[in-house]
């Protein structure tokens, strides 16, 4: 049942813990992955430090007000949110407003401020999904109902290819699967989906020389150590070198310019190098548990949306810690990804803390257990 004229509980605060714990976790592993780098590059070692420092405390603020929204009230952001999306992801191709870096446009710079739109437009086509779901459920029993789904979720993941940025190609990918999966599909209409899908995966591959490169490097990185299988073999000369218990803390090898993107996308490296297997293996219990609460706060839903929508936001995080530690380790072709909450990166830290406080935020709006129907 629902609740009625009820103040909003305290919620999953074991949740919300965990969640600044890795934010707060993340500074550490910034400054740490970062010092020597910034003090070469920037004059500052603390330069990296710094700008995590500010979008930690901007996330937290954005964490905190986003937590005491009504978040029912948002069903109908759902296809705004997806148009934003959408214009902020075409605005880094205009000239002058998109900025490129290492062969890659995936950057809008307004002033002295950059913002990534692929991380917003993860968020932007979870609310549209949520919504259209939400709005009428027979809608996910038709292959049908599921294709404006499709179309966002392909029309997003094309702008994205275009930046070129497939490892957020994927989570998106990914994402849309798992929404439609857990809205009800029947296996008939996933298979439709998930057929092509994996049929078009080597085709995509084939079309750029700089993909069949990457494939070639993680099939078999030391047979270019120099070019596109170094970032690959520093990655694993780090994890090597942690062992079991790791070098310790602040004192990585790699992190001295030997392996690129230290503090963004292999960051995860340097955190296992200096804190070994049972550094890391805490930290993805803390990130699986982040996981679990947060499917727990969807089943708890007494609604749809409210189900779809954490489920989303949860989907995202998962999928794209996933696929992080999958390219740090070589399991997966090498490709940019931050790991959620520890990477480097502002518009990373603050749209994932504020979609974290809206998850956090529906779990204060839950009935008890005790009260409440789980909604099926």
């Amino acid at each position: 049942m629902k609740r009625t004229n009820e103040r909003p509980g305290k919620g999953d605060l074991l949740f919300l813990f965990a969640v600044i714990l890795l934010a707060a976790f993340g500074l550490v592993a910034v400054y740490s992955a970062s010092s020597y780098n910034a003090a070469v590059q920037y004059g500052d070692s603390f330069y990296f430090f710094k700008k995590q420092l500010v979008g930690f405390f901007l996330g937290l603020g954005a964490m905190i007000g986003v937590s005491y929204l009504p978040y029912e009230k948002l069903r109908r952001a759902g296809l705004p949110a997806l148009i934003l999306s959408l214009i902020l992801l075409a605005l880094v191709f205009v000239p002058g407003l998109g900025k490129s870096n290492y062969g890659a446009t995936r950057w809008i710079g307004i002033g002295g401020v950059t913002i990534q739109p692929s991380e917003i437009a993860k968020y932007g086509f979870v609310l549209f999904t949520a919504g259209y779901f939400a709005k009428d459920p027979s809608r996910m029993r038709s292959f049908r109902g599921i294709l404006p789904v499709l179309g966002a979720g392909i029309a997003v993941c094309i702008l994205i290819m275009l930046e070129p940025n497939m490892s957020v190609t994927m989570c998106v990918g990914a994402v849309m699967i798992g929404m439609i999966f857990l809205g009800g599909a029947s296996w008939k209409s996933l298979a439709c989906i998930c057929v092509p899908v994996l049929l078009a995966v080597p085709a995509l591959i084939l079309a750029e020389p700089y993909r069949l490169r990457r494939l070639s490097a993680y099939l078999d990185p030391w047979a270019s150590p120099k070019e596109e299988g170094y970032q690959l073999i520093q990655s694993l000369y780090a994890l090597g070198n942690g062992e079991f218990f790791g070098v310790g803390l602040f004192r990585s090898r790699q992190k001295y310019r030997f392996l690129p993107f230290a503090e963004s996308d292999f960051i995860l490296s340097v955190i296992a190098e200096e804190t070994g297997f049972l550094g890391v293996l805490i930290l993805f219990l803390v990130i699986g548990f982040v996981v679990y609460r947060g499917f727990r706060i969807a089943r708890e839903c007494d609604n749809l949306y409210g189900y779809m929508l954490v489920s989303g936001i949860t989907l995202v995080f998962a999928v794209q810690s996933a696929l992080n530690a999958l390219v740090v380790s070589g399991t997966i072709p090498p490709t940019g990804l931050p790991l959620p909450l520890i990477s480097a990166g502002n518009t990373s830290l603050i749209v994932t803390m504020a979609g974290m406080g809206l998850v956090y935020g529906v779990s204060r709006h839950n009935a008890p257990r005790e009260t409440h129907k789980i909604y099926k």
